[in-house]
């Protein structure tokens, strides 16, 4: 750590809500992974691919089936969209 780093310590709460209300991650996900994210899920093709966006936090916010759709509705939203694998 150099002199103009300085650590800051988080409490668990805290580091919960980093990023909440400003930043969403997105990645491709398959409709088999999403059955317990969104229990509201039906009709869709097992196997299917679509893109999900979340909240900092983890929470399901929409889905999409293009890339573009999921980083529209980030920015709607007023978050910054970073992409996960």
């Amino acid at each position: 750590m150099t002199e103009t780093q300085t650590k800051v310590a988080l409490t668990d709460a805290q580091f919960a809500h980093l990023g909440e209300g400003e930043v969403a991650y997105f990645r491709k996900v398959s409709t088999d992974e999403l059955k317990g994210q969104f229990p509201g899920i039906v009709g869709i093709q097992p196997g299917t691919e679509l893109w999900a966006l979340f909240a900092a936090n983890g929470q399901p916010i929409l889905l999409a089936d293009e890339r573009e759709r999921v980083l529209a509705g980030a920015m709607m939203n007023e978050l910054t969209p970073v992409s996960i694998h």
